[in-house]
């Protein structure tokens, strides 16, 4: 579900690029920037946008759900654990050979989530969702809301993702996207309803 959210705003990236810009190809796409880049003459593996989780977090706020509820055509409880609702961070680098091209293409990945930061299964193409998918249906997201917040990270911390990657710095942005919650499409326990509380007490003789 996390590769597929990731591959879902990348395409709508790639789509609007191709819109506005008139750009032939797709530019950006998911990748491990720790891999490294072409950096043999031919240098067009590195023209290109680089999407990458970098953290995980979980949403607090949503923690305390309960972990059942009442299914009124069958009267009965399902009990099931709540979904968990994560946010990631996403680094996204433009490592081009051209440093100027870089920052012109990370200028227009930051007006794109300018002009739009939120995405769901109602406002993104159907050709977003579908193209480079997983191919296991238990892996794809059936209804989301993701939303893009800029994140600025202090030099510090800037200092530790990139010793951390490798040492070489690209031109990069980080959002956080929220948030996409993971659960697993099994089948509930179920459990008869409180239909009657019983309130007469006596003693036995």
């Amino acid at each position: 579900m996390i590769s597929h959210a990731l591959t879902i705003v990348v395409n709508e990236l790639n789509s609007h690029l191709k819109e506005i810009y008139a750009m032939d190809t797709e530019v950006a796409r998911p990748g491990n920037p720790s891999d490294g880049f072409d950096t043999s003459n031919n240098a067009s593996s590195r023209d290109s946008v680089i999407f990458s989780v970098i953290n995980i977090r979980e949403e607090k706020t949503l923690k305390n759900q309960p972990n059942f509820r009442r299914d009124e055509t069958t009267l009965k409880a399902l009990y099931e654990n709540p979904p968990v609702f994560l946010n990631f961070q996403i680094l996204i680098i433009a490592p081009h050979a051209n440093y100027s091209n870089g920052l012109l293409m990370l200028s227009r990945v930051l007006r794109f989530f300018q002009y739009r930061n939120v995405f769901t299964q109602d406002n993104v193409s159907p050709a977003s969702i579908t193209s480079n998918a997983p191919t296991n249906d238990l892996d794809c997201l059936e209804s989301f809301k993701l939303i893009f917040d800029l994140h600025s990270p202090s030099m510090e911390e800037i200092n530790h993702l990139w010793g951390t990657l490798g040492g070489k710095q690209y031109p990069f942005v980080i959002y956080w996207m929220r948030m996409l919650d993971l659960k697993f499409l099994g089948r509930p326990k179920e459990g008869s309803l409180v239909r009657e509380v019983v309130t007469k007490i006596s003693h036995k003789p």
